[in-house]
């Protein structure tokens, strides 16, 4: 027998609260203590109870607050005090989250575990920016690529091979790598003014959303300042934002509501 506790791996989905499983909610309201990540809104934060430890972890691109190997041994840690603990993590533990690192230290450690998917960053993204990731005629596949590699190291992907210009390619953390991506696919072929688009702060009331082509995608981009967590999205489906579009322009509306009521 063991006295170590239970550790859940859960998806806390792109940023609205809305968005988290049954399964993710019912968690927090049982768990002992909550470690989590940057990217965790405040709006999921808040469905913590209070009374319930809350431990952050957070890193940001380039500024590592804390290195994986210790948030690792941090929920390590919290296990073997025999608590039930959730490690909450932004989008799919298993999509660029590194949860299979922690998965595989807590096997190490012969600590119990389960793990819950959360909506990705790529389909909450897409679909409350009206971008479908596949579309009849325009797309017959998605690519997800990482746009930063650990400890900064060069980019080195195939560009021949993701310059396919009947797939959709959703880049994660691709921001500080923006200008040399677009540059690259380009060299490989695809088609300079392919639709592009940049989503800033996906699915929350802060989002926005940047539309452009390819070539003209990083001028676009430092023209509306938009800052991490970023993702991108290049292929023929973005071409579809403006008439799918259901969310960015309540946001819009909402603004010019209370700009006009400051004004009255």
């Amino acid at each position: 027998m063991t006295d170590n506790g239970f550790v859940s791996l859960v998806g806390a989905g792109p940023g609205d609260a809305e968005l988290m499983t049954v399964k993710a909610v019912r968690l927090l309201q049982e768990a002992d203590a909550v470690v989590y990540d940057r990217l965790v809104s405040k709006e999921i934060l808040d469905l913590i109870p209070a009374g319930i430890s809350r431990v952050s972890v957070g890193k940001e691109v380039g500024k590592h607050c804390v290195p994986q190997d210790q948030i690792n041994e941090t929920i390590v840690n919290l296990a073997k005090s025999g608590r039930k603990i959730v490690r909450l993590k932004g989008g799919d533990p298993y999509m660029f989250g590194r949860g299979g690192e922690e998965v595989l230290a807590l096997i190490k450690h012969k600590i119990a575990f389960e793990v819950v998917p959360g909506v990705t960053a790529a389909s909450g993204c897409s679909a409350y920016s009206g971008i479908p990731l596949t579309h009849r005629g325009m797309s017959r596949s998605v690519r997800f690529i990482t746009g930063h590699f650990k400890n900064d190291e060069p980019l080195d992907i195939n560009w021949q091979r993701v310059a396919d210009p009947d797939c959709t390619l959703v880049i994660y953390m691709g921001l500080g790598n923006l200008a040399h991506i677009c540059e690259a696919l380009i060299d490989a072929g695809l088609s300079a003014s392919t639709p592009a688009a940049a989503i800033e702060n996906g699915t929350t009331q802060q989002q926005q959303r940047v539309l452009s082509q390819l070539d003209q995608l990083q001028d676009a981009v430092n023209q509306s300042g938009l800052k991490a967590p970023v993702m991108i999205i290049i292929g023929e489906v973005v071409s579809l934002a403006e008439e799918l579009d259901w969310f960015q322009s309540s946001l819009e509306e909402t603004v010019y509501d209370k700009d006009l009521a400051a004004h009255s």
